[in-house]
């Protein structure tokens, strides 16, 4: 994907290490030699609420923040999350989505409803999605955590950045007992993606 300024926003349910994505993204922008600005928004992530953030690369970036519509590519941790910053996505923009539900506790309680078909919603939104089985990925590994860099993985399929950058950055940012775990995750994100056609 050829564009002056990238701009990628990263959506998730806290604890799914959405930030630690934007980080090794960020890194490998940086590491490209490129411009990179970035904003975050938390909100209850500590308690399983969203966290977005949005991340942009370009020769000369002015400003971190992606208007809505303007989103080349939409990294979504979970399904309901995608559904939720749909309007941040360009006509032409690719959501990648990991294929996970989250349920949070006022559907557990019963106090609101579990939208149904959320596969067949997510195909009606986005005319460019890749659905990423990253959950089935990282348990496969051993360990849910690593869903973050299996997408990574996925979406460094997307850009042509070479892949010695992107181990580079995830060996910057991962704590080292981590760093076998995360670069196999990078790896099988990588090898398993799927792009969808330009």
């Amino acid at each position: 994907m050829k564009k002056d300024i990238l701009n990628i926003s990263l959506v998730g349910v806290g604890g799914q290490g959405t930030l630690l994505a934007s980080e090794i993204l960020c890194h490998v922008g940086l590491l490209s030699g490129k411009d990179v600005k970035k904003s975050e928004v938390h909100g209850m992530a500590q308690r399983g609420g969203s966290v977005v953030s949005q991340v942009r690369v370009g020769n000369k970036v002015h400003s971190p923040l992606i208007a809505v519509g303007e989103t080349d590519i939409l990294m979504a941790f979970e399904k309901v999350e995608a559904l939720r910053f749909a309007h941040f996505l360009a006509p032409d923009g690719i959501a990648m989505v990991n294929d996970q539900e989250i349920r949070p506790v006022t559907v557990s309680t019963g106090q609101s409803e579990w939208p149904e078909d959320l596969d067949g919603k997510l195909r009606s939104t986005f005319s460019k999605l890749e659905l990423v089985p990253a959950l089935d990925m990282a348990r496969e590994l051993g360990n849910v955590r690593a869903v973050n860099v299996v997408m990574i993985g996925a979406l460094s399929k997307h850009l042509e950045i070479v892949d010695e950058v992107w181990r580079e950055a995830i060996t910057a940012l991962v704590k080292p007992r981590f760093l076998e775990l995360n670069l196999k995750a990078y790896e099988i994100g990588r090898a398993a993606a799927t792009p969808v056609p330009a």
